[in-house]
C-alpha cells in the first residue's frame, strides 16, 4: 500500500495498546491509540481513519453502546471496524445490535493472521472509498466545468476554482498564487477564505512549499507541516497567530498556461481539520487540468480584445451603470435556482429601489439622476462578494442575487448598503444630494416563490412594504 494507513486502536488495556501498537507500526501502519471511551470519541473528533480497531473484551453494555456510537457517526458509516474480543464473546450479539462490523478476532491472537485480516479489510474499505470518490469527482467536475466555462475572465475563473474546490474538499483555505520559477514574490489573485481579496503581493520566502512547487514543476503534498523539515528555516518568522503556525497540511499544485508555469493552486487545512491526502490531491489535479483550457482562452480573449466578447459584454450590460441588464438577470437567476434545487441550497435576492427618485430628477435635473444611478452601482459593488450578481432591474431599481445565502446574510448586506447610501453625498461641495433606498428581500426555496419570476415578485412586494413603512429600510 503506497499510502501509510491511518488506524485507530481503542482499548482499555494499556498493555494490549502498547504491544499491538508497536506490532502495527512495525508493519507500516500509522497508529493512534485511545485508552477508554472518552479518548475514543476525542480521537474521532480530531482525525479521520481508514480502519478502526476496537477491543470490546466480553462486550458489556457500555462497550456495545460505544461501538454503536461509532457506527452512528456518518463519517465512519463505511469505515471498516475490526473487533478484538475475548474467546467467549459471541459475535452474534453484533448482528443483534445491527452494528455491521467488518470482522471479529478472538483471543489469543495470532499476529500474522491478524495482520492479514486487517490488510484485507483495509483494502476493501479503500476500494469502496475510491469508487465513491471517483463518482463524486465526476459529478462535481461536470458542475465546476459548467461554471468555469461560463466565466469570461481569468479573475472569475480563479474565483470559481477556489470556491468550488474548497467546498468539494471541505477545506477552509484555498487560493491561487501567480508566480514563475525563481520569483521571490507572488500575487494572490483569489482566496476562498477572503472572497474580496485581489492582487495581494506575498513574500514567497515564507511559503517554501510554493517555491518548491514552482522550481521543480511538481506538486508538493505535506501531511504534517509541524514536523516537515522543509519549514525549518521559516518557523521562526511565523510568530503568534500567523497562518503558517496554524496550518496542519498543505497542497501546492503548480499549473502551466500556454506551456509556461504560471502559478500554484494552494490548499491548506488547520489543526481543526483532517490532513489533506492523495485523494484530495487527485481531485484538485483533475479540476486544475480541466480548467487550464478555459483559463488560456480567457487570457487570449483579454490580450486580443476579441470583438465578439466585447459585443457580448455590450449586449449584456446596462450602458449607464455598467451592471448586467434585465435579460442577463433572468438567465443568471434561473441558473442559480437550478443549482440550488440540485444541491439543496438557498438563493436570496435583494431588490433595491431609490426613494422618491422623481424628486431628484425634478429638483436637480436628469444628469444628476443619471449620476446618482452610476454612483449607486459603484457603492453596491463594494459591498458584494465575487460570487454575488448585480443587475439593473429597470429605472431606479437594482437587484442583487446572493447564491448560497439565506435571509440572515441578506439582511446584513441590505443594512450595510442602506447605511452606506444614506451617508453618501451624491452631489458636491456646492450642492449636496442625499439619497435613501428601500429594499425587499426574498429567499428561495419558499412556498410563495417556486421560480425566478415569483421570487422577484415576492422581493418586489417586500420592497413596497418597506416603502409603506416609511422608506430607508428593508423588509422580508
Amino acid at each position: 500500500m503506497d499510502i501509510q494507513p491511518r488506524l485507530l486502536l481503542a482499548t482499555e488495556d494499556t498493555t494490549l495498546a502498547r504491544t499491538l501498537s508497536w506490532v502495527l507500526k512495525e508493519n507500516g501502519y500509522d497508529v493512534v491509540t485511545a485508552i477508554g471511551g472518552p479518548a475514543l470519541f476525542d480521537r474521532l473528533e480530531q482525525e479521520e481513519y481508514e480502519l478502526i480497531v476496537i477491543d470490546v473484551g466480553n462486550a458489556d453494555a457500555g462497550r456495545m453502546d460505544r461501538l454503536a456510537s461509532v457506527r452512528r457517526d456518518s463519517r465512519y458509516k463505511d469505515t471498516p471496524v475490526f473487533i478484538l474480543a475475548d474467546k467467549d464473546f459471541d459475535a452474534v450479539r453484533l448482528a443483534a445490535f445491527d452494528l455491521g462490523v467488518s470482522d471479529v478476532a478472538h483471543r489469543p491472537y495470532r499476529i500474522r493472521e491478524l495482520l492479514v485480516r486487517l490488510k484485507a479489510h483495509l483494502r476493501l474499505g479503500r476500494e469502496l472509498n475510491r469508487t465513491r470518490s471517483e463518482a463524486r469527482s465526476r459529478n462535481e467536475m461536470m458542475e465546476i466545468l459548467k461554471e468555469v466555462t461560463a466565466a469570461l475572465s481569468p479573475e472569475k475563473i480563479y474565483q470559481v476554482l477556489v470556491r468550488r474546490v474548497a467546498q468539494g474538499l471541505h477545506v477552509g483555505r484555498c487560493s491561487v498564487v501567480l508566480a514563475s520559477p525563481g520569483d521571490t514574490t507572488g500575487t494572490v489573485v483569489a482566496a476562498y477564505e477572503n472572497p474580496t481579496l485581489r492582487d495581494l503581493r506575498v513574500d514567497l520566502a515564507r511559503y517554501p512549499e510554493i517555491s518548491r512547487a514552482l522550481d521543480s514543476g511538481n506538486t508538493v503534498l505535506v501531511g504534517n507541516v509541524e514536523a516537515d523539515p522543509m519549514y525549518q528555516d521559516v518557523r521562526s518568522t511565523w510568530g503568534t497567530g500567523v497562518a503558517g503556525q496554524e496550518t496542519r497540511s498543505v497542497i501546492a499544485l503548480p499549473f502551466a498556461l500556454h506551456g509556461r508555469l504560471a502559478g500554484v493552486f494552494f490548499l491548506r487545512t488547520t489543526s481543526d481539520d483532517p490532513p489533506l491526502n492523495e485523494l484530495d490531491l487527485g481531485f484538485a489535479e483533475q479540476v486544475i487540468e480541466a480548467a487550464v483550457a478555459a483559463l488560456e482562452k480567457a487570457y487570449d480573449i483579454e490580450r486580443a480584445g476579441d470583438g465578439q466578447a466585447q459585443l457580448r459584454v455590450l449586449a449584456d450590460t446596462d450602458p449607464l451603470t455598467g451592471c448586467a441588464n434585465r435579460r442577463v438577470l433572468d438567465e443568471r437567476l434561473q441558473a442559480e435556482l437550478d443549482r440550488a434545487r440540485r444541491y439543496d441550497q438557498v438563493v436570496t435576492v435583494v431588490l433595491l429601489d431609490v426613494d422618491d427618485f422623481k424628486r431628484i430628477n425634478d429638483t436637480h435635473g436628469h444628469i444628476m439622476g443619471d449620476r446618482v444611478l452610476k454612483q449607486l452601482a459603484v457603492l453596491f459593488r463594494r459591498e458584494l462578494r465575487t460570487m454575488d450578481f448585480l443587475a439593473r432591474y429597470g429605472g431606479e431599481e437594482f437587484v442583487v442575487v446572493l447564491p448560497e445565502t439565506g435571509g440572515t446574510g441578506a439582511r446584513l448586506l441590505a443594512d450595510r448598503i442602506l447605511r452606506r447610501v444614506q451617508q453618501h453625498n451624491f452631489g458636491d461641495a456646492a450642492v449636496a444630494v442625499w439619497v435613501t433606498l428601500s429594499a425587499g428581500i426574498a429567499t428561495f426555496p419558499d412556498d410563495r416563490a417556486a421560480d425566478e419570476e415569483s421570487l422577484l415578485k415576492l422581493a418586489d412586494e417586500n420592497m413596497y412594504k418597506a416603502k409603506r413603512a416609511g422608506r430607508n429600510r428593508y423588509r422580508d
